[in-house]
Formats: C-alpha cells, sequence, structure tokens
C-alpha cells in the first residue's frame, strides 16, 4: 500500500527523542512534515537531517512542524539528534509498522541481492490530515528547500 497525495495520512503514534512522543493525533488541526530515513548517522540521513534543522526557523514561521522517522533503536537516534543537534522529534519505527502504513518499508536491491528497507520518503500533511505531497526515493540534495516551498504553497 502506498500513500498517495490526497489521501489521509495513516494514523502513527511512536516515541522520539527527548522523551516525547509523535501521533497523528497530536498534530491534528496542524500541518507538518513527516520524513522516512534509512538509518541514523548516515552520510545522506546525517546531510537530509541537517538540511530539515536548518529550515525549521522558515518551516516554523509557517506553523510547520517536521518528525523524522528511522527503523533504528530510540538510543541510537537520541545520539544521532545530540551529536547534530536536531532538536526536531525524531522517532523510532522499530517495528516497521509506519513505514508499511506509509508504503516507504520496500524490497531493495544492492549487488542483486534483495532485501527489506527504508524508502527515503517525505510526507508533507496538511492540517486536515491530508498528504498535501508525497515525495518517494528522495534525492538529498536541495530536498529540504523543495519541501519548504511546498509548505509554503499549503
Amino acid at each position: 500500500m502506498s500513500v498517495q497525495d490526497g489521501d489521509m495520512a495513516p494514523d502513527f503514534d511512536m516515541p522520539a527523542t527527548g522523551g516525547r512522543t509523535v501521533s497523528l493525533a497530536s498534530m491534528a488541526g496542524k500541518p507538518f512534515v513527516l520524513y522516512f530515513y534509512p538509518k541514523a548517522n548516515t552520510p545522506g540521513c546525517t546531510t537530509e537531517a541537517c538540511a530539515f534543522q536548518e529550515a525549521l526557523p522558515q518551516l516554523g514561521k509557517i506553523g510547520l512542524d517536521v518528525i523524522g522517522v528511522s527503523p533504528d533503536k530510540i538510543k541510537p537516534i537520541e545520539k544521532f539528534a545530540e551529536k547534530y543537534a536536531l532538536t526536531f522529534p525524531l522517532a523510532s519505527d522499530e517495528t516497521k509498522a509506519v513505514a508499511e502504513r506509509y508504503g516507504t518499508w520496500v524490497e531493495k536491491s544492492m549487488y542483486g541481492r534483495k532485501y527489506m528497507g527504508m524508502e527515503r520518503s517525505t510526507f508533507l500533511v496538511d492540517k486536515t490530515g491530508k498528504i498535501a505531497k508525497a515525495w518517494r526515493k528522495v534525492s538529498v540534495t536541495g530536498h529540504a528547500a523543495e519541501v519548504l516551498k511546498a509548505a509554503q504553497a499549503l
């Protein structure tokens, strides 16, 4: 199942950095960015997280929160957030249940070997809980700026 533009955002409730919990219910009535990344502390994921952190002041001006999601356990995610001074919540989806609901836990292939993994994806959710825009197979460079531009058009 793959979430498309215009769909209602699938439900989620996950533990996040800083002792927080993130859930669809807690975001009701406000727009937000939910992005899925493969692994904390890897080069692409670090670049992406830092770009979202840099865009936070501008996203905040338009009332937008950012939530990052990976299949990592909460402890490595906390270390990652601390190392790069990431203030937005990074959530742990260890069971991959949320990733499956959003269609981001997919079969990947490397050197001819097939395996399941996180597809780097971002969802811009509007204040009614609808997916305003979904980005799949995200290329990290310039992505946060692209999301900001789309968010400003909400």
